[in-house]
């Protein structure tokens, strides 16, 4: 089975350009876990028989927002943090309530949890990062909490770096939004709680990337940033046959990425 995540930077602009539907006729994910969904799903009419859609929309209109699109009928969804790590953290700042802005959502499944997460931005002057220091131990620690039931496999958009190998640029961007300390020690934290970083277990070379910004022909140059992941818990690994990066595909900013496993729903 195969499972992709793709930060679409609004999912209408997507779909208008005519690359969401081939997209899925080409590469079939059983699951497909989007993030900066931009829009409430009565916003667009899609039509993908074969998938099941659950959303999570921001209150902010055209903002942030995940979603999972799934070919097997979950278990449960959960939408947000369990209250009693929401109430852990201090979640909202100046920019906002990171509780409203549909950031993460948890589908279960016989053999493992699946969940989509969209991590607030450090922003360019970094006055997000205390925000960030906050959300990324309270999203870890619900990915754990799951972990202690049965095994987990997260992803998205985690606006973040992990080493050197993840950007073109590491010594221009050293201590700027997505490379600073403090985000990398958010990843080490996960790998801590005996996550692994999938991509890792099949490529340690660099060039590899899923962000490039929109300025001076970036991603025909290949000047990126892989700050888009795919987590798995350690017992999931003998299943996991590849994890892939899939730079061709057109229509955001971001590119998908995916793993494909040796099981069945």
């Amino acid at each position: 089975m195969k499972i992709y995540s793709w930060n679409v930077n609004g999912i209408r602009a997507v779909h208008k350009k005519g690359l969401l539907e081939p997209f899925l006729a080409e590469h079939q994910p059983d699951i497909l876990c989007l993030q900066e969904t931009k829009a409430n799903q009565d916003q667009i009419d899609l039509d993908f028989e074969d998938y099941e859609e659950y959303w999570f929309s921001a209150e902010r209109k055209g903002y942030s927002g995940t979603a999972i699109f799934t070919k097997h009928t979950p278990i449960a969804v959960q939408h947000g943090l369990p209250a009693n790590i929401a109430t852990k953290y201090q979640l909202a700042d100046e920019y906002g309530d990171t509780l409203k802005e549909g950031r993460t959502m948890v589908a279960e499944f016989e053999p493992f949890f699946v969940s989509t997460v969209y991590t607030p931005n450090a922003k360019d002057d970094l006055s997000r990062i205390a925000m960030r220091q906050q959300w990324d131990p309270a999203y870890l620690e619900y990915m754990d909490q799951l972990q202690q039931v049965k095994p987990v496999i997260f992803c998205g958009d985690f606006n973040v770096a992990h080493t050197e190998l993840d950007l073109s640029r590491p010594k221009e961007n050293r201590g700027k939004k997505g490379f600073t300390d403090e985000e990398r020690a958010g990843i080490e934290a996960m790998i801590d709680k005996g996550f692994t970083d999938t991509f890792r277990l099949f490529n340690q070379e660099g060039n590899n990337y899923t962000w490039w910004s929109h300025f001076a022909g970036a991603r025909e140059r290949n000047i990126g940033w892989r700050i888009d992941y795919i987590m798995s818990s350690k017992d999931l690994i003998p299943m996991i046959k590849n994890a892939r990066i899939h730079s061709n595909v057109m229509g955001s900013d971001h590119c998908p990425v995916s793993v494909e496993l040796s099981l069945d729903l």
